[in-house]
């Protein structure tokens, strides 16, 4: 079964659901929610009434036997919107327990694809062992590539076809255990213990019935409960009312009424909305650790962006050398050539081709050159490597002025103007310094998103501000940033900035979401109250995360609040609607709970029901198929549209406001009708 064309009503998922439905009628299962368990006492309690009355007790048995029919039937269908809505997350679990099918795995005695190897099962792999992956094979572990590279098939848990690249180093280095190798080879290093792996974790997470309450979905219960007791003082209440007028009115009546007045369609949903929010994360290939963090992606009012692969397209590409006063092109071309040959990221790729392009360089024997080369770190921002006469570095202006500087060299005052008007273009400038002479600036062009502005302008609708995370010096940035239309960024970025700037808009009541890949990004994960990391990224960024994007794209943060916000919007729409359809019902059950004892009451029955019992029973029997008839809304989830907080609330009242106050009027005006056939 494809997990990503679930049809709503799979055949065999409606015949389990029922299955479930039945059993989880036993008071153990119906205690957990405390309106429905109302329901559960009175349709219990409407049930020895009809024997008793069936048995001689006075009153009138079929009214009281049909009332409690209906009664378990509201239970019932209850019941079967949380088991489909559970068993549609179980079937997406079972599709992915189907992937792991790895039965053995080659343990190498030493981290190097040429050393010795053990045949073992992959139960008995452990955290830290280091495995042997060949073309074909199961990966048998989540892990870390610490040798070679590979095309990997990952369709089994991301749905997609298109193989992806993992290698050693990098931010492309983690695999999941049980996806298959399909070239090459992997020297894997375990990250998890059986039972601990990526997968295991998120088959756990979409098993619905796993699923803990959020605390907004805690706070509407709470709600729905003080409702419930609400109604059930007003409604104990009412018998010795009624008995003073010397007409009491009878249980089986205050039962309906009770059952009627409570928030029954909110109460018999609620966990259906929370299990498909999680369901529909996961058809967006997002697997979120907890119903929580799907809850805070609707809430969010702060977005943290990467530039790079997010609002850009990515793999910025060299466009051209711009050398210093007195350097040759040629000589600048050769130094970033140099700098650029163990550089493994598409700009550091584009800079060796460009200088092969323009001047035919080429063939580098590194061996000869005896060259060690200096990777890029976030704190230095700079890269480079050493020759025996020759020191290079290329980095962002900044970085290198201080390691000239600090170096005892000069930065000339030219680089400045370079750096801003390639910085002014839009464009990325890196400085490239030999030894201590600058030797001018290479351009790095990138291209913003096609429809990303428009995008943006939709979030800023939802009233959610956008921020462009770059490593980017702040010129690059404000160009950029005014041509996609985010609201703020943060310029020349490093994992302490991050950070800081989350703590900053926490600290001021937001709620901030973030998306990241690399180790560097973890600890801002870490602290963002959506995080959501890419499965193609680092172990420590999945970790770190609260979400993880199967695909690796990093614009799927943008459809994450979107799933949390229709989550939210389901929720409140239904809500409404419940609350307005309690007023309704009031207006068909207490004419004719009370017409025999208090006539004043008749000029309340608006809609001219046939008799006090058809109308109790026809509010009755709407109450329970309401609920039956709102499945499929609660599972798919309330379409949303990129509206202010007044104009969802204007048409949250608007639909399901006054929709839920008008469709019993003609529900139960209907049913009525039917009972007189």
């Amino acid at each position: 079964m494809n997990r990503k064309q679930l049809a709503l009503f799979e055949p065999s998922l409606l015949r389990q659901a029922l299955v479930d439905a039945v059993k989880k009628l036993s008071p153990q299962a119906q205690w957990r929610n405390p309106v429905m368990f109302v329901v559960w006492i009175g349709s219990v309690l409407t049930t020895l009434l009809a024997i008793a009355m069936a048995c001689g007790l006075a009153g009138d048995a079929r009214f009281t036997a049909a009332v409690s029919l209906w009664l378990w039937f509201t239970v019932l269908f209850a019941c079967f919107a949380e088991a489909l809505a559970e068993g549609r997350s179980k079937a997406q679990a079972s599709s992915l327990k189907s992937v792991q099918k790895t039965a053995f795995a080659l343990r190498l005695k030493e981290a190097r694809h040429d050393a010795p190897t053990e045949k073992i099962a992959a139960s008995e792999l452990r955290k830290g062992d280091i495995v042997l992956a060949s073309a074909g094979d199961i990966i048998p572990c989540d892990g870390e590539v610490i040798e070679g590279g590979a095309s990997v098939d990952e369709s089994a848990i991301t749905g997609e076809s298109a193989p992806v690249i993992r290698e050693s180093g990098g931010d492309f280095a983690s695999v999941t255990g049980g996806t298959r190798l399909l070239s090459d080879w992997l020297v894997i290093r375990c990250t998890a213990n059986p039972g601990e792996t990526f997968l295991d974790s998120m088959i756990a997470m979409v098993e619905g019935a796993s699923r803990r309450k959020t605390p907004n979905e805690v706070a509407l219960t709470i709600l729905l409960i003080a409702l419930t007791l609400v109604f059930l003082l007003a409604t104990a209440t009412l018998w010795p009312f009624s008995a003073w007028s010397g007409t009491p009115v009878s249980v089986t009546v205050l039962i309906a009424l009770l059952v009627c007045l409570i928030p029954t369609t909110i109460g018999g949903l609620l966990s259906a909305i929370g299990v498909a929010g999680m369901s529909r994360m996961l058809a967006a290939n997002v697997i979120a650790t907890s119903g929580r963090a799907v809850e805070a992606a609707g809430d969010v009012d702060i977005l943290l962006l990467d530039k790079t692969g997010t609002i850009t397209l990515g793999n910025r590409q060299a466009s051209d050398f711009l050398p210093a006063s007195g350097i040759a092109e040629q000589r600048l071309a050769d130094a970033a050539q140099l700098a650029s040959l163990a550089d493994e990221t598409p700009e550091g790729r584009s800079i060796v081709v460009l200088a092969k392009q323009r001047f035919n360089l080429r063939e580098r024997d590194l061996q000869q050159l005896q060259a060690t080369f200096i990777p890029f770190t976030a704190q230095t921002r700079m890269s480079g490597i050493n020759l025996p006469e020759r020191s290079i570095r290329k980095g962002s202006a900044d970085a290198i002025r201080r390691h000239v500087v600090a170096s005892g060299g000069q930065f000339p005052a030219e680089m400045d103007e370079k750096v801003n008007e390639v910085a002014r273009q839009g464009g990325t400038p890196l400085v490239v310094a030999e030894n201590l002479e600058v030797l001018g600036v290479i351009a790095l062009r990138d291209i913003v998103k096609g429809g990303i502005k428009e995008r943006f302008g939709e979030l800023r609708k939802m009233g959610i501000r956008t921020v462009m995370i770059t490593g980017d010096n702040p010129l690059t940035a404000a160009a950029i940033a005014a041509e996609a239309g985010v609201d703020d960024f943060l310029a020349e970025a490093t994992p302490e900035a991050k950070l800081a700037l989350i703590r900053q808009y926490q600290a001021e009541g937001r709620l901030v979401a973030m998306t990241g890949d690399g180790t560097n990004d973890a600890p801002a994960l870490a602290q963002a109250d959506v995080a959501v990391a890419m499965n193609s990224g680092t172990q420590a960024a999945k970790e770190a995360g609260n979400m993880v994007d199967l695909d690796s794209s990093p614009t799927k943060l943008i459809e994450v609040v979107h799933i949390g916000k229709q989550m939210l919007m389901t929720r409140g729409s239904l809500t409404t609607f419940s609350l307005a359809n309690d007023v309704a019902k009031y207006f068909a059950i207490i004419p004719a709970a009370f017409a025999a004892s208090y006539p004043q009451f008749g000029a309340l029955n608006v809609m001219h029901l046939h008799s006090p019992s058809s109308a109790i029973l026809s509010a009755v029997i709407f109450n329970a198929l309401i609920i039956i008839f709102l499945i499929p809304l609660a599972l798919r989830g309330v379409s949303y549209k990129p509206l202010s907080a007044a104009a969802l609330l204007r048409r949250n009242l608007g639909l399901y406001g006054l929709g839920g106050l008008a469709l019993p009027f003609i529900g139960i005006k209907l049913i009525d009708l039917l009972l007189q056939l």
